[in-house]
């Protein structure tokens, strides 16, 4: 299964109807305490290699970032690990905040 992309408002939709997605934020420690979906992992991506085995295969994990690109890489290595239900945040948080939920800062 290729990686999925979605936009703040589908991962919205998809947090109502299944609230057991997986979140795994990819940014850096000070990027995650500034702003942060509530309920997410934090595993930056530099840290995933030797992270990523903490992790279930067979879980939904939607990767987020601060615009969708290193979430992309995190998906692209997952992807190559073996997981198959990954979805990357287009815009990352950025676009979440504007688009969803504008009380999570933007920088």
């Amino acid at each position: 299964m290729p990686i999925n992309f979605w936009k703040p408002q589908d991962l919205q939709e998809a947090l109502a109807q299944n609230p057991n997605l997986v979140l795994v934020d990819v940014r850096e420690p000070h990027e995650y305490a500034f702003a942060r979906i509530e309920g997410s992992t934090h595993i930056p991506l530099r840290q995933l290699p030797e992270q990523y085995k903490t992790l279930n295969p067979d879980s939904e994990l939607v990767l987020i970032c601060h615009h969708g690109v290193r979430s992309l890489q995190a998906c692209q290595f997952l992807e190559y690990a073996g997981f198959n239900k990954l979805y990357n945040l287009q815009g990352g948080i950025d676009a979440w905040s504007v688009a969803c939920d504008s009380s999570v800062p933007r920088y």
